[in-house]
């Protein structure tokens, strides 16, 4: 391999982003020279420049956006929303109430504000390596190319695994969201039509799956609007008793609750049962590294995305959180019940329990209303990124050809691992960090961090099945089923197919590279910012920055 310059900018400050030239380990033609890339750090410069063209110069009518068959359709304003869509699900508006009930308002904002630092180490990780080389399958692929195929086909079956058993959890969790209104609505009627617009929506081009997240997540960013207004307003005294309540359910019952065990180890179990709900809760990262492939401009896009993902975690969890913990007191017998009937509906979300107590009668339907939009939109989400990852399997050759058409924390684990392995390449080969599209802070230390962290989040989640009186064989299962089957999946597929471990000094830091080189090179003009996109979607005027021949 080829030893990259040392020439260019790093991810802050203004200027140019210069990428180094590479020679192929396997081509023995030369590799496009160096490319640069506009700074992006700061989405308002963006604004005051020309509307950009859709324009393609004649000789690069040949350059292909993609070397595996997908089209880059994804726009700026369908990856920002996919970026919150992907992250708030249900949890964050019913299950977060388990939290609640377990560990107190306290501890369910330290454990979610902890959790959001965790992934937020991850983040750091895998938005260095897929705005780098963005391609299809994401942190699947990449774990399979610069880690070991073994590797790459164990986190792919792992992540498929996730995501198809969340498809139908997603399809219970609407019907009982149905149910808040009537129970006459046939479950087989609910089923079939998510089956049909599932299909439909991610059967076909991706830009109708762009879309419908786009305009999907709009009704997840009013919900936590109203809910967050909701807490503000009422606990400062609008509400119809006229009392501003504040924070007096954090003194009574009090705000770090005891959990299973008594005193000081009761509330710090009462913590960890906060963690681990923050751990259900909290995602997105591998969402933005799955849509990479497929989105256009992705260095620019896919970069801005991964950046603001810490003021998301920082905004709906942390928040989301303190709001939970402000609204409803943590001995609520109403939202207890609830939860333990195992209702998946309005009915058992904290902030619906609040509005009842107070005999608030019109907002518990708007939510469920709006509850509708957040959990289709997450099943829609979880189709589109497990068919993904089976095209990503199928592009590498483990998985069958003909579905190239067509769990969680092990994830970050794995993304983790395979940072670690991409910084070594990068060492060994010579190539600067500061020349890559986006470099992440504190590297190596952040992703050893991230990899501690959620390992030992892991291997602990379940630890309440040890404990006598609470055995559980289900419980054992869903916890530790697939540590115990990825180790199997990955000597399995070493043995089968004879892989190795990638070398730092062979590892293929190339690969697609020159491609999307190519591709994003062709651009006639650099497009906008999220609202300049937005108001070009909507009839106006957009504005872009002057860029590359090509067409957008």
């Amino acid at each position: 391999m080829a030893k990259g310059s040392s020439s260019g900018r790093g991810d802050g400050g203004g200027g140019g982003i210069e990428l180094p030239s590479f020679t192929s380990p396997s081509k023995s033609k030369a590799i496009p020279q160096t490319t640069t890339y506009p700074s992006n750090d700061n989405e308002a410069d963006l604004e005051d420049v020309p509307e950009y063209t859709s324009t393609t110069n004649d000789n690069d009518s040949d350059v292909k956006s993609n070397v595996d068959g997908l089209q880059r359709h994804l726009t700026n304003r369908q990856i920002q929303m996919i970026a919150i869509g992907g992250s708030i699900g249900t949890a964050l508006f019913v299950s977060i109430g388990y939290g609640l009930i377990e560990g107190g308002p306290g501890n369910l904002l330290l454990g979610f504000t902890i959790y959001s630092v965790f992934l937020s180490l991850v983040n750091s990780c895998v938005a260095e390596m897929t705005v780098y080389m963005p391609v299809s399958g994401g942190f699947v692929r990449l774990g399979g190319k610069w880690v070991d195929e073994a590797f790459g086909f164990m986190a792919g079956v792992n992540f498929l695994v996730y995501e198809l058993a969340l498809i139908p959890f997603e399809i219970s969790a609407l019907n009982l969201v149905v149910t808040f209104w009537s129970d006459d609505v046939p479950v087989v009627a609910i089923c079939l039509a998510c089956v049909v617009l599932y299909g439909a929506i991610n059967l076909f081009a991706v830009k109708w799956y762009g879309e419908s997240e786009f305009w999907l997540s709009i009704g997840k960013v009013i919900l936590i609007g109203i809910v967050f207004s909701f807490t503000f307003i009422t606990m400062v005294g609008g509400n119809p008793q006229h009392d501003a309540y504040g924070f007096r359910y954090w003194k009574n019952p009090g705000a770090f609750k005891e959990y299973v065990a008594s005193g000081a180890l009761g509330r710090f179990e009462g913590f960890l049962a906060c963690l681990y709900q923050g751990a259900f809760t909290i995602v997105g990262p591998e969402y933005l590294s799955m849509v990479a492939g497929e989105t256009k401009y992705p260095r620019k896009y896919v970069k801005s995305a991964f950046k603001t993902m810490y003021w998301r975690f920082g905004v709906f969890f942390i928040v989301g959180a303190l709001c939970v913990g402000i609204v409803v007191p943590s001995n609520d017998a109403n939202l207890a019940q609830k939860l333990d009937d195992g209702s998946g509906s309005a009915a058992a979300s904290p902030y619906v329990v609040a509005m009842q107590n107070m005999g608030i009668s019109v907002l518990p339907h708007i939510t469920n209303a709006l509850l509708v939009t957040s959990i289709f939109s997450a099943g829609n989400t979880y189709v589109y990124a497990s068919s993904r990852t089976l095209y990503g399997m199928a592009l590498e050759g483990k998985a069958p050809k003909f579905l190239r058409q067509a769990a969680q924390l092990l994830d970050y684990i794995f993304m983790c691992i395979t940072y670690l392995f991409f910084y070594r390449a990068l060492k060994a080969q010579g190539i600067d960090r500061n020349t890559l599209p986006y470099k992440g802070w504190g590297q190596p230390y952040i992703a050893w961090a991230g990899l501690t962290l959620i390992s030992l989040t892991l291997l602990t989640y379940g630890y309440l099945v040890f404990v006598p009186g609470y055995w559980s064989t289900a419980s054992f299962i869903d916890f530790y089923l697939m540590v115990a089957v990825c180790p199997v999946l990955y000597v399995g597929w070493k043995l089968l197919k004879k892989t190795k471990i990638v070398k730092k000094e062979e590892c293929d830091l190339v690969w697609e590279k020159p491609a999307i080189d190519a591709y994003e090179a062709s651009f006639v003009e650099v497009p906008g910012g999220f609202w300049g996109d937005v108001r070009k979607r909507l009839g106006g005027k957009g504005k872009g920055r002057r860029g590359r021949e090509g067409d957008l």
